[in-house]
């Protein structure tokens, strides 16, 4: 039997539940958008910008992106631990990806709050 020493190490339990949750939140973001599009479908331009334009749409629709972006990370870092084993290597492809999820996230606000 192996014995742990816990010294406040989670030992993955954060990032498996970032992933569920951030799994839970796009499933029902993709729920309500499917439900959209069957009962009150955008037609043209100006009826996507105007379900674009709704205060609890932008809203829903970035918790969505940042969901995506977390689950992302959890993803990139656990395949990046995984295969790349020279530490520095590792580290500097985690520093990538992570300034291009935040650039992403960045780019998903302006996005957003520009309709």
């Amino acid at each position: 039997m192996v014995k742990r020493i816990v010294v406040g190490a989670h030992y993955g339990l954060r990032d498996w539940m970032i992933q569920r949750v951030s799994a839970v939140v796009m499933a029902l973001y993709t729920l309500l958008f499917v439900l959209i599009l069957i009962f009150a479908p955008p037609r043209h331009y100006g009826a996507w910008k105007a379900l674009f334009a709704n205060q609890a749409m932008k809203l829903a629709t970035f918790v969505f992106l940042v969901s995506l972006f977390l689950h992302a990370w959890v993803g990139m870092r656990d395949i990046l631990m995984d295969y790349i084993k020279p530490t520095g290597a590792r580290l500097s492809l985690e520093v990538l990806v992570a300034l291009a999820l935040v650039a992403y996230a960045g780019w998903a606000l302006q996005i957003v709050w520009s309709v």
